[in-house]
């Protein structure tokens, strides 16, 4: 009887814990989304919105910035004549919780723009740490690299 319990209990946690897994899942692929659908049609103040003032973005090319020269060089990129657009490789991303903090976010993705009347893509991966200040979901770093 008592190992029957034990199961039922196990069974009970573990189905709780991959519930929360998928719910964290579902938002951090809604928050990253909503990042780039602003990136793609170019709204900065809506991905302004998204980073936190803290944020430091690593390039594996470009080395390190800050939020505000991240912003600058997003308002650089959108003044381009045909500025790149971002597509995340399906089933690339992985989600991990960061306890009392928010989530990872690993995984892949395309950017791809025209250059000389050719479609020019790149894939690359990135990591980007999202922070859950009561329900605000807001990006503190990004990893970009792989280029």
């Amino acid at each position: 009887m008592i190992v029957l319990v034990l199961l039922a209990t196990a069974t009970l946690f573990s189905g709780a814990y991959a519930s929360a897994e998928e719910n964290l899942k579902d938002t951090i692929l809604k928050m990253d989304a909503r990042l780039f659908d602003a990136y793609n049609h170019q709204r900065l103040d809506d991905m302004k919105a998204l980073f936190d003032e803290d944020l430091e973005f690593y390039h594996d090319t470009g080395g390190l910035s800050d939020y505000q020269q991240t912003l600058d060089a997003f308002a650089r990129i959108f003044m381009q004549e045909n500025p790149p657009v971002r597509t995340l490789i399906a089933d690339s991303t992985e989600i991990y919780p960061i306890k009392d903090y928010g989530a990872i976010q690993i995984g892949a993705h395309r950017f791809c723009h025209v250059e000389n009347g050719v479609n020019d893509c790149g894939v690359f991966k990135f990591v980007q740490v999202w922070h859950n200040d009561d329900g605000i979901w807001k990006l503190t770093r990004i990893i970009s690299y792989g280029h």
